[in-house]
């Protein structure tokens, strides 16, 4: 069917229910011309005395019962058409929305630099509503039209070839206008598309930062970017309505022209004596009823090239290569090494974040990971964990290329506390219970003390069971921070990445989290990034990272006595600690 599972995107199933909705709905039409019929046969019984015949009751009473035959075989029909159309394109939307939720979840950070949120969220909620749509209120109807229209006019042919002729002949042309209209209808919704993604970007934007667009008072007229999206949006909305209404409108008024060609062309024929009245009469009421399925299929058509840019973005979503690599291979050894690596995130063409570097993490030690802001610390800690891949050189966990490994398989052997928590709108159990979800309740209680969670978490109305709110925002910094030690406590991997856990945060929070951190590191392979030198002057290994290079490595009392940029960093924040407002 002009390769429609393909620009659908549709499953194996989802293409073998499709052809069942389009058979359901072709049933159902079939049905609809039972009572139809029966209609035009009481209409003829009617008719009989103008032409001096007498009414036959008997034939009455049969054709009533023959209609609520019809009708009671309607009923089921329809209710088999739901079935197969609505139900079946719900599953299938379902389906599509984790198939994209899956694929974003496997697909590289580098993916995430050219996309924004609400492109995704358009993808997952928007595009596949479309999709849904069209499979429930177009594909189905359309081709089961098109196979009953076809019907009919075959046997109106038999009837009278010439009176067929002429209520078709309007048809091919009011098609034609929709179709040549095409390329124009999908400009203007690829541009309605684009609107109501810069809509959607600039609401989303202005929801986030709500508190900024508040405390700098740019309110009302003053926030124009969110007006001017949302205007956008209105008027090329408007302007692909227009634009669509005027073609289909046309093909409309073209197609019902065939009703004044078919009265007009009906009667030359009867007044030529070529025809009887009451034949005649009967062709007239069926052709005031054929019209119907195919005015719809003038309005479906459109909506059907405005779907297609949907199914197209959904396309090159699909068409994102994705991270992969065994999810077999066991690691053994915890240890670390970055062997020649060079990375940027433009891709090779791009500049360089991290720039030929070699070093060792060994297993079983704290390492921190220390230098200047923008120096590239975070960037090694993504590299370790597989959120890119390095463009030159390779990263190894226990001799292993963490290139052939599957990031989620890399993932069981990592634990993260990042500076920045995200936290979900759930219970204060549920978010501790991510980092194990087969953790059992004393287990996650277990995980929540030891990580300090206990004396927040006693003073909140419904205690583990109240809801945070989005991203936490129920709770303080450190409150938060701790939930997140909590969870990789409770994953309990061998390797702990800790990216700036206890910057920002006051010195009673800091001490708590600092003895969290202290139990959850116990036995591991640590790797910290921390701006304030003191906190990891302790470490097993310091390695100093300046411009995307490591420049120095060794202990603290090994760096202080080599003068270099760690000496530098240490005695600069040593001296500030002094200073006093």
């Amino acid at each position: 069917m002009f390769n429609l599972k393909e620009r659908l995107m549709l499953t194996d199933k989802g293409w073998k229910d499709l052809k069942k909705a389009i058979a359901a709905c072709t049933l159902t039409n079939l049905s609809l011309m039972i009572p139809f019929g029966v209609t035009i046969q009481v209409f003829a019984e009617l008719l009989k005395p103008l032409t001096g015949s007498e009414i036959s009751w008997n034939r009455m009473w049969m054709l009533f019962g023959l209609g609520l035959v019809g009708f009671v075989l309607v009923f089921l029909a329809s209710k088999n058409d739901y079935k197969k159309t609505y139900v079946v394109s719900y599953m299938e939307s379902e389906a599509t929305r984790i198939k994209v939720a899956e694929l974003i979840r496997k697909l590289p950070m580098s993916f995430f630099n050219n996309k924004n949120l609400s492109e995704l969220t358009t993808n997952i909620m928007g595009d596949c509503a479309t999709a849904e749509h069209v499979l429930s209120h177009l594909i189905p109807q359309l081709f089961a039209n098109g196979i009953s229209l076809t019907i009919v006019c075959v046997l109106l042919s038999l009837f009278d070839w010439r009176l067929a002729l002429t209520v078709f002949c309007t048809v091919p042309i009011a098609f034609l206008i929709i179709f040549l209209s095409r390329k124009l209808q999908r400009r203007m919704g690829e541009k309605h598309v684009a609107a109501k993604l810069d809509a959607s970007d600039q609401v989303q934007e202005y929801l986030e930062g709500i508190k900024v667009i508040k405390s700098s008072g740019l309110l009302g007229e003053k926030f124009s970017a969110l007006k001017d999206s949302l205007k956008l949006m209105m008027r090329r909305a408007m302007k692909m309505e227009v634009g669509t209404g005027i073609f289909v409108t046309g093909a409309q008024m073209i197609l019902q022209a065939g009703i004044g060609l078919t009265v007009f062309f009906g009667t030359y024929l009867l007044t030529g004596g070529e025809i009887e009245l009451v034949p005649l009469l009967m062709f007239f009421l069926i052709v005031v009823r054929i019209y119907g399925p195919i005015l719809t299929e003038l309005t479906l058509l459109p909506e059907l090239f405005y779907m297609r840019v949907s199914t197209e973005r959904m396309r090159t979503l699909f068409s994102t290569p994705i991270m992969e690599g065994d999810a077999e291979r066991p690691v053994k050894s915890y240890d670390i090494a970055f062997e020649n690596v060079s990375f940027s995130y433009g891709g090779e063409q791009g500049e360089e974040a991290i720039r030929d570097m070699s070093v060792t993490i060994p297993a079983n030690a704290i390492t921190a990971l220390v230098g200047p802001s923008g120096s590239g610390k975070s960037t090694v800690s993504r590299l370790i964990a597989r959120f890119w891949d390095v463009n030159k050189g390779r990263v190894t966990v226990g001799g292993v290329d963490v290139r052939t490994l599957d990031p989620e398989h890399l993932m069981s052997y990592m634990s993260f506390v990042f500076q920045d928590v995200v936290l979900f709108n759930d219970t204060v159990y549920n978010n501790i219970r991510i980092g194990n979800m087969n953790a059992s309740e004393e287990q996650v209680r277990a995980a929540a003390r030891a990580a300090c969670c206990d004396e927040f978490v006693e003073r909140l109305p419904q205690g583990y069971q109240t809801m945070l709110g989005e991203n936490g925002s129920t709770l303080s910094g450190g409150e938060r921070q701790r939930i997140s030690i909590a969870r990789a406590l409770l994953k309990n991997a061998p390797i702990v990445l800790l990216d700036e856990a206890t910057a920002s945060l006051d010195p009673e929070n800091e001490v708590l989290i600092q003895q969290a951190i202290s139990t959850l590191i116990e036995g591991k392979t640590v790797v910290v990034i921390a701006h304030r030198l003191r906190t990891v002057a302790g470490a097993d290994k310091i390695i100093v990272i300046d411009k995307g290079r490591a420049v120095e490595q060794g202990t603290h009392e090994e760096l202080m006595q080599r003068h270099g940029l760690y000496e530098r960093l240490f005695s600069i924040q040593q001296e500030s600690l002094g200073w006093s407002v």
